[in-house]
């Protein structure tokens, strides 16, 4: 282990041994395969949607309602600076900082997706809607970066 101290900007150096009586690297460990990071984020899966639409939504499900022409709200949770880059034709620009103060600009009734960069600030964003009071929530999974990937390489994030 390094230890770096900022305030005399030093270097000290620790050797560490393991514990073999250590329930999760020990002889015997408990924890054995990676830990599925999404879910220990909090960020829901397409397997969480419910019939209220509270869920993930990939780009190319995003393109498909597009396609189809559904009726939704995109809002876009990402910051003006990152909105100027590009973003996706339709989207609503409500920055995640901002959205409590203009919820009043969505209608509860409405189906909304939400997306920022890579999915993790529209999931706060679906949360804080989902505590307001909104039901039909869709969070685009991997963002802005998934639908140029996947739909539109054109898209600049």
């Amino acid at each position: 282990m390094i230890h770096f101290d900022a305030l005399k900007f030093k270097f000290r150096e620790f050797k560490l041994r393991k514990d073999p009586k250590c329930p999760v690297c020990g002889e015997h460990p408990s924890i054995t395969a990676p830990i599925d990071y999404d879910q220990f984020c909090g960020i829901p899966s397409a397997s969480a949607a419910t019939e209220t639409g509270d869920g993930a939504l990939s780009a190319a499900a995003l393109k498909q309602k597009l396609d189809a022409g559904d009726k939704f709200i995109l809002v876009d949770v990402r910051e003006p600076f990152e909105w100027e880059l590009g973003h996706i034709p339709g989207a609503k620009h409500i920055p995640l900082g901002e959205l409590c103060s203009r919820m009043n600009e969505l209608d509860r009734a409405d189906e909304i997706v939400l997306h920022c960069k890579s999915g993790m600030r529209s999931a706060k964003a679906l949360s804080l809607l989902k505590e307001a009071g909104f039901a039909k929530l869709w969070n685009v999974q991997g963002g802005i970066a998934a639908w140029a990937r996947e739909v539109d390489p054109t898209v600049r994030y």
